[in-house]
């Protein structure tokens, strides 16, 4: 009795605790999902949903996909609240990943910047403040920011 139903109890709460993981991480949706969807279904077809409609509605409609990116956001963001510091290590960053996606249970984001040498270059210090930058700009209880090099080396991490 003892060894099978440990493991026979163990393998049901791990099932309701991915369960309730899952749960959670749709809860959080608020159907961003299906617009991204249908917006990138929009651009693999060529636009063809706009091809009917008139030349106004068309632009309107260019305009709203146009999406500014996240490290064009988290740029802006440092430009206007950030330190002199913030803003010059900021200015190295090419993309971010992750940022908008939050659930607060695990939050991970990468940002990469162009400077080089890893973990031994000069990019170290100014990773510190890309994370500290990052950690001002989003708010997750339980969120890991990643700064890569241009290589894709680790340079540095913090919480946010």
């Amino acid at each position: 009795m003892g060894m099978k139903t440990k493991i026979a109890l163990g393998a049901v709460v791990g099932i309701v605790v991915i369960g309730a993981v899952s749960a959670n991480a749709g809860d959080s949706d608020t159907g961003t999902a299906d617009k991204g969807t249908s917006a990138s279904a929009d651009r693999q077809s060529g636009g063809a949903k706009d091809a009917g409609a008139g030349a106004g509605a068309g632009k309107g409609k260019e305009k709203a996909e146009k999406k500014v990116s996240q490290a064009e956001q988290f740029k802006a963001f440092v430009e206007e609240n950030g330190t002199a510091q913030e803003k010059e290590a900021v200015s190295h960053v090419t993309k971010v990943q992750g940022a908008d996606e939050q659930n607060d249970i695990l939050d991970t984001a990468d940002v990469y910047t162009d400077f080089t040498g890893g973990i031994m270059g000069e990019g170290t210090g100014p990773a510190k403040l890309i994370a500290s930058a990052f950690a001002d700009w989003k708010q997750s209880e339980n969120g890991l920011v990643t700064v890569y090099d241009a290589d894709g080396e680790l340079l540095g991490n913090g919480q946010f």
